[in-house]
């Protein structure tokens, strides 16, 4: 495994970072899906906790909540994170979007107001 500071990486980005929490799928050739938290999201790439050992280069698939699959490389890796620079571009506002596929909300999870 090569370990190399997520910092070493900073001045090599163009596309912003969205800082968020998102549970993903991942999948490294040879090992079982696991699931991971994705930390933050760009066009270009994420980083996410995982804590096994791989190496810079590794081919990767994570499953990006609305986006689906999305194939990159290990760009770096160091104390439980990584850093994958994705093969093509995403549009990660689309991980920001709402799960449901119901056009109201019900009226059981919505707020009681009460007059005063």
């Amino acid at each position: 495994m090569n370990a190399l500071s997520a910092d070493d990486f900073a001045s090599q980005r163009t596309d912003s970072r969205d800082s968020l929490m998102l549970a993903a799928q991942f999948r490294v050739a040879g090992r079982p899906d696991e699931q991971v938290r994705v930390r933050n999201l760009s066009s270009g790439g994420l980083m996410a906790e995982y804590a096994q050992p791989i190496d810079r280069g590794s081919h990767v698939e994570v499953e990006v909540r609305g986006v689906g699959w999305v194939s990159g490389r290990i760009a770096w890796a160091t104390d439980g994170r990584v850093g994958i620079a994705f093969d093509s571009s995403i549009d990660p506002m689309l991980a920001r979007k709402p799960v449901g596929k119901g056009t109201h909300t019900p009226s059981f999870v919505k707020p009681i107001l009460t007059r005063r």
